[in-house]
């Protein structure tokens, strides 16, 4: 399976463990599209909603694209006292293409999931002349001493495979991203914010949020819960509970004159 299917099979899991993204994000977003409740919006990979509803909130029309059939289930219940969002579910890639006709597009935590030949081609094309891409995502920092060694140890042990930096690094302003934006004849130079903020985590709830995440669904059933019990009785031995520091890195680019 490819792994950005994955996450259909936790579509519940997901939408209810999956940290949400700062409204501070939405309002900045916003301004510097120069949004009005008449423009639309094309959102990549939505998900259970989590990002469509910061847009929802605020009058805009949303068609929003996601693959995974439980996803948007789940993601049509949380957004339907919303009238002016529309689901499709298929990929970006297999989408037909609306070209010119979005002011902006949105993509939280799902670009890096789009094959890279279409991934600024395509965005661009759907974008009215003024039009702008937004892409953002949450980074989970390291936590504080002990659990991180702790954690290090576990992951050597029992899945080195997901040892080193989150996956959600892609987003950081060192990261391959931001980078590539930079690099894109189809964007202008992009505008980059960071928004910090914390979540509290219990075992539980921060062992589902694990299960939601590609590379663990991709683990061996067993394995995959050897090395959540090993996580979840570390937690529990510091307390039962710690706060997960995070920053949500939004890049903002102006759609260029090439498309």
């Amino acid at each position: 399976m490819e792994q950005r299917f994955t996450f259909d099979g936790v579509a519940s899991l997901y939408g209810s463990a999956r940290p949400i993204y700062p409204e501070a994000l939405f309002d900045g977003v916003i301004a510097f599209a120069s949004l009005s409740d008449t423009d639309a919006v094309l959102e990549i990979g939505c998900g259970t909603g989590q990002a469509t509803q910061g847009f929802a909130r605020r009058g805009l029309s949303v068609l929003a694209l996601d693959p995974g059939e439980e996803l948007i289930a789940v993601a049509r219940k949380n957004l339907e006292g919303f009238p002016k969002v529309r689901f499709a579910q298929t990929t970006f890639e297999a989408w037909p293409s609306e070209p010119g006709a979005f002011k902006l597009v949105a993509a939280a935590q799902s670009l890096h999931w789009v094959s890279p030949e279409l991934r600024f081609a395509k965005t661009a094309a759907q974008l009215a002349p003024d039009g702008t891409l937004a892409v953002f995502g949450n980074v989970p920092m390291p936590p504080e001493s002990p659990l991180a060694e702790q954690f290090a140890d576990i992951y050597a042990r029992l899945a080195p495979q997901l040892s080193g930096p989150p996956a959600e690094a892609w987003y950081l302003p060192d990261g391959p991203f931001a980078e590539l934006l930079r690099q894109s004849e189809y964007f202008e130079a992009p505008a980059q914010h960071c928004y910090r903020w914390s979540r509290k985590h219990t075992a539980q709830s921060y062992t589902d949020l694990l299960r939601t995440l590609s590379g663990y669904r991709l683990l061996p059933p067993e394995e995959r819960e050897a090395l959540l019990s090993a996580i979840a009785d570390t937690i529990n031995a510091h307390g039962g509970e710690f706060e997960l520091r995070y920053e949500t890195h939004l890049y903002l680019a102006r759609r260029s004159g090439v498309v």
